[in-house]
């Protein structure tokens, strides 16, 4: 029986298929007709068929005659298996250097990854990172990881010929139409943070997410890109604010430029130094590497001497009409009173604000634009106010400060910026930063607009989520409700799933509000295959299990923390007559059926003891270890009858908002959501007491978790927070 035909999609070529099959000597036809979505196939000459990578090449394996190509006996088949399961891996941005990281250990002291020979466990990872184009070839020259090179080139130097044949016609065309360098390009935002086998992984992507097109800047020029990442220090790191520091990042990184962080301190009535502090903890847990970090409030005394020539020069004047009227003659259209002042006046009235005299409390400087342009943003927008407050960096220095929207022009174009980054939001003033940029004879700096990131259920505005924070609603601004950096971490999320979340929006300028779910199904795919995995039991109402058969003497096994990475270390598992089981679990057994108890084997419950008010008091059973595990209906999760069990504190978290969207004027204090927050106490294995802060783990039916409080003390239990999972908002709903 032939391969007739070998057919697959050609905008993803299944690259170690196509190694192993030439390797092998095994020349059908190539069809690649293949819609994007079909899984590659061969077509036999017998009309039957076979799909799927690993599929195909665990045949070519088998009918191949290399040595031992699927291995010499069932155990290296078994772990060249292995091997196939963990390649997909390379393909994910997040996890690609990790991996390397962890074959090139592995292969210390190895020629091959399986026996003694090619396999083709070496060609699906050979064929992962030459798939990977640059990001491989740059860690290549790095000489970083010696043993995988080595054991790259040593595959080169053997099948060379044929090996640069099947790379340079398919390597260029791999993965959803793109040329591989391109791709690298768009994912160079994915940086190599994974920082331990505790979640640095993810498997390939599917469901058809790719990484967003290549994005240019207008008039960019390699090497000579210099941008800005300019939060208030009003506040910590929230996500909206992550993607435009993501998307600096990615634009310096691509255009070879300079990406610097400056802090726009214009308003000291918000700001203190304990945001500085968590807003450059929170950049640099982004990965984001900057050149220098700058302070609007560096550029004061440039500023003011700014505002004093344009009022000299007849471009703004001060402007003591209240507030309110002010705004109203903005919408109206209509010149303020004080708009023709003499020069000589306003720079009177311009020393009471300096002074913060009562005259100057009563005054603000204003543009000179035109009051009746249709964009309202250029209708003598307000340059300088009076604040007497104490700024957080400079003290009492100054009683005047300057707008955002005076100071942000000047100083980009003073510090050299080439384009400045901001959400389209602000389209409006793009053509008041140009006017004010033109009318202080500043060099033009280009600006680049991308749509802001909005979330469900989540309020981005500090002004909202400060409320929280002094009103006990939340516990600080780093608490796992909220949608701040520092919070969705401590939740669970890894911010290799946040960066790739933002990557594939890439910068449209396209309005968009997002689900949480896409973000945690991410993560879930980053988190899952590394894991380690654990035994949790409901403390309310648990229920007894008496295996009448059981060990007479407990006994102790130590097995993996998780079954398909070894790198997750193993856990002591004890066995003894008496296990705990959940109480909802013990609801739905029959007397006389046959369960699986996990990491342990089959048992049939022979006998369910109720109290009097009908309550399952306790089951009795016997050990079946004989009894397939296929068909039994109900797998039981289980903890021994020991005193080393620990006390566990599961933490469930909701929306601290009940509608998806605020309509426009909507008070957000009108839906808050009264319950946000759900405690349950269990007990867990004792491997448990190892954890540490911040460590990623499953809890056997019950979900993801993340350590927050580690184990101190037998009194004080571990607080896990609950991950959510993509499927749907963990929490009170």
């Amino acid at each position: 029986m032939d391969i007739k035909t070998f057919a697959f999609a050609a905008s993803s070529p299944p690259l170690p298929v196509i190694v192993a099959a030439r390797l092998a000597g095994i020349s059908p036809s190539i069809d690649t007709s293949l819609s994007p979505d079909s899984a590659p196939t061969f077509l036999f000459s017998d009309g039957l068929k076979l799909q799927g990578t690993f599929a195909l090449l665990r045949y070519i394996g088998r009918v191949a005659s290399l040595p031992n190509f699927y291995g010499q006996n069932a155990f290296e088949s078994s772990q060249i298996d292995e091997w196939l399961e963990y390649a997909p891996i390379l393909s994910s941005g997040p996890a690609f250097e990790n991996a390397c990281k962890y074959i090139d250990e592995y292969l210390e002291k190895r020629t091959f990854l399986v026996g003694y020979s090619l396999s083709i466990a070496d060609i699906a990872i050979w064929a992962g990172l030459a798939g990977s184009g640059k990001r491989w070839e740059s860690l290549r020259k790095s000489k970083k990881y010696t043993n995988l090179v080595r054991w790259f080139n040593s595959i080169v130097t053997e099948h060379g010929t044929a090996l640069n044949e099947v790379t340079s016609a398919y390597v260029g065309k791999k993965g959803l139409g793109e040329p591989t360098a391109n791709k690298s390009k768009d994912q160079s935002v994915i940086t190599d943070r994974a920082k331990n086998v505790n979640g640095a992984v993810s498997e390939n992507q599917k469901g058809g997410s790719k990484p967003s097109a290549e994005i240019d800047l207008p008039d960019a020029e390699v090497g000579k890109v210099r941008l800005r990442f300019a939060p208030e220090p009003s506040g910590y790191l929230h996500i909206g604010h992550s993607k435009a520091a993501l998307l600096n990042k990615y634009f310096a990184e691509r255009y070879q430029g300079q990406v610097i962080v400056r802090f726009d301190d214009t308003n000291p009535a918000k700001e203190s130094n304990e945001f500085v502090d968590n807003l450059l903890k929170d950049i640099d847990t982004l990965g984001i590497k900057y050149e220098e970090i700058t302070y609007t409030s560096d550029y004061f005394p440039e500023l003011m001497e700014m505002a004093e020539n344009l009022i000299r020069q007849g471009k703004a004047y001060v402007d003591d009409t209240p507030r309110e009227q002010m705004q109203k003659e903005r919408m109206d259209g209509i010149e303020s009173k004080c708009r023709n002042n003499s020069v000589e006046e306003n720079l009177k009235l311009w020393k009471e604000m300096i002074a913060g005299t009562e005259r100057g409390l009563q005054c603000c400087i204003r543009g000179k634009l035109d009051m009746q342009d249709p964009n309202k943003s250029l209708r003598d927008p307000v340059y300088y106010r009076c604040n007497p407050m104490p700024h957080h960096r400079i003290g009492s220095k100054y009683k005047v400060y300057p707008t955002y929207d005076f100071a942000c022009p000047y100083v980009d174009a003073r510090e050299g910026i080439t384009h400045a980054l901001r959400s389209s939001e602000y389209h409006d003033r793009n053509a008041q930063y140009y006017r004010i940029q033109e009318d202080m004879g500043l060099r033009k700096v280009l600006i680049y607009e991308f749509s802001r990131l909005n979330m469900v259920y989540t309020l981005l505005s500090k002004r909202k989520l400060l409320w929280f924070v002094q009103n006990g609603k939340v516990d600080g601004w780093d608490d796992a409700r909220f949608p701040t950096v520092q919070g969705i971490v401590r939740r669970g999320l890894k911010i290799e799933a946040l960066i790739q979340f933002i990557v594939e929006q890439g910068a449209s300028k396209n309005l968009n509000l997002m689900e949480w779910d896409k973000l945690w199904t991410i993560n879930k795919k980053i988190i899952d295959p590394v894991c380690p995995r654990h035994t949790a039991v409901i403390a309310d109402k648990r229920v007894l299990l008496t295996l009448t058969d059981g060990p007479e003497k407990p006994f102790v096994r130590i097995i993996p923390r998780h079954k398909k990475y070894e790198a997750a270390g193993d856990k002591a598992t004890t066995y003894t007559k008496r296990i705990w089981i959940d109480h909802v679990d013990a609801e739905s057994i029959s007397a006389g059926e046959e369960v699986t108890l996990m990491d342990w084997g089959n048992a049939i419950v022979k006998e369910i003891e109720k109290d009097q008010d009908g309550n399952i008091a306790g089951l009795s059973g016997v050990l079946h270890l004989e009894g397939s595990v296929k068909t039994t209906k109900l797998k039981l999760t289980w903890l021994p009858e020991i005193d080393e069990l620990v006390s566990l504190t599961l933490v469930e978290f909701d929306y601290l908002i009940t509608k998806k969207k605020l309509e426009e004027g909507e008070d957000f204090i009108d839906v808050l959501n009264p319950c946000t927050k759900k405690e349950t106490l269990a007990y867990g294995d004792s491997n448990m007491r190892n954890l540490q802060r911040g460590d990623v783990l499953q809890l056997e039916r019950k979900g993801y978790f993340r350590c927050d409080v580690p184990f101190i003390r037998p009194s004080q239990p571990i607080v896990l927070y609950a991950i959510p999972d993509g499927r749907q908002q963990t929490g009170s709903k």
